[in-house]
């Protein structure tokens, strides 16, 4: 074969293709048009985040609802001052963390569901 044999070659196009915008996914879209699947999903985040709340009100109001029942097993002022002061401080700060972590867990777990990338 000859180099003027060879058939030339050629480029085929077509005519332009339009980019459509992707489609927003469908549950931010039922929560944007207040559909009651949208309002499921609202109602589901607000749930889990009362849920949260009513958990760490009763954890909360069991540690100080027993500290009545500890100053009177102590009966010395002074431990009843170091607890007061000292070891009550860690429990509220442990329970506030934990209701902190557990209410960014719902919003994260929600947007995910909103943005339609699965749950790990």
């Amino acid at each position: 074969m000859t180099a003027d044999a060879t058939p030339k070659r050629e480029v085929v196009t077509g005519e332009p293709r339009r980019v459509r915008p992707l489609p927003r996914y469908r549950a931010q879209s039922e929560i944007d048009e207040q559909t009651a699947l949208g309002d499921a999903y609202v109602r589901s985040l607000m749930r889990g985040q009362l849920r949260a709340g009513l958990t760490a009100f009763a954890l909360l109001a069991a540690v100080v609802g027993t500290l009545p029942l500890a100053f009177a097993a102590l009966r010395d002022t002074t431990v009843v001052w170091v607890v007061l002061g000292v070891a009550a401080y860690p429990l509220l700060t442990l329970l506030a963390w934990w209701y902190v972590r557990r209410a960014e867990r719902n919003e994260r777990d929600f947007a995910r569901l909103v943005k339609g990338r699965p749950l790990p």
